[in-house]
């Protein structure tokens, strides 16, 4: 029988490695959250950049954003459709923005959800302070009150961004600027 034999020594470095675990996972999933993001270039979706292109990706939960000259690159975490049923894919555009939007339900939303009703713009509002309307209907890119949908899958079809974030993207993109969502 093998006898262990413990010093102060062994005992603090366990004791020092046993305390660091938990900041060595949360740096790990910090680092996992992180490098989801995965890079895109406006080249591998648009022929051109036109007014402006933004790639939402709803695999990485990021939106890319490109300027009309390209020398603006900005990415933003974003919340994504619960399902793909929900998860419309494809190119659209930006046709409408309102600061301080208001939201309806869909029929489906008060099909599934028959307590949901019309909410003015507010502190309460899904859609946040700023909406960006896609050329499909009932799909938006907008901001959200609720900051912890952000990174999960969580809308009914939308493009959610943090309020802070939406606001930036709102001023710096035009009316027309193709959108792909992947």
């Amino acid at each position: 029988m093998s006898r262990i034999h413990l010093t102060r020594r062994s005992l603090i470095l366990g004791a020092s490695a046993a305390l660091a675990t938990p900041t060595l996972v949360r740096a790990q999933e910090v680092r996992r959250n992180a490098s989801s993001f995965v890079s895109q270039y406006w080249q591998d979706h648009f022929d051109s950049l036109g007014q402006g292109a933004i790639v939402a990706d709803t695999v990485s939960r990021a939106l890319h954003y490109w300027n009309a000259d390209g020398s603006d690159y900005r990415i933003y975490p974003t919340s994504v459709p619960k399902t793909d049923e929900l998860t419309k894919r494809g190119y659209t555009k930006i046709v409408r923005k309102k600061v301080g939007p208001d939201w309806t339900p869909t029929a489906s939303m008060k099909e599934r959800f028959p307590e949901f009703k019309y909410m003015p713009p507010g502190p309460d509002n899904p859609l946040g302070t700023h909406a960006m309307y896609l050329d499909w209907p009932a799909y938006l890119i907008h901001g959200t009150h609720d900051t912890r949908k952000i990174g999960r899958l969580s809308s009914d079809g939308c493009i959610g961004l943090y309020n802070h974030m939406i606001e930036e993207l709102f001023a710096i993109t035009p009316i027309g600027t193709q959108v792909r969502v992947i």
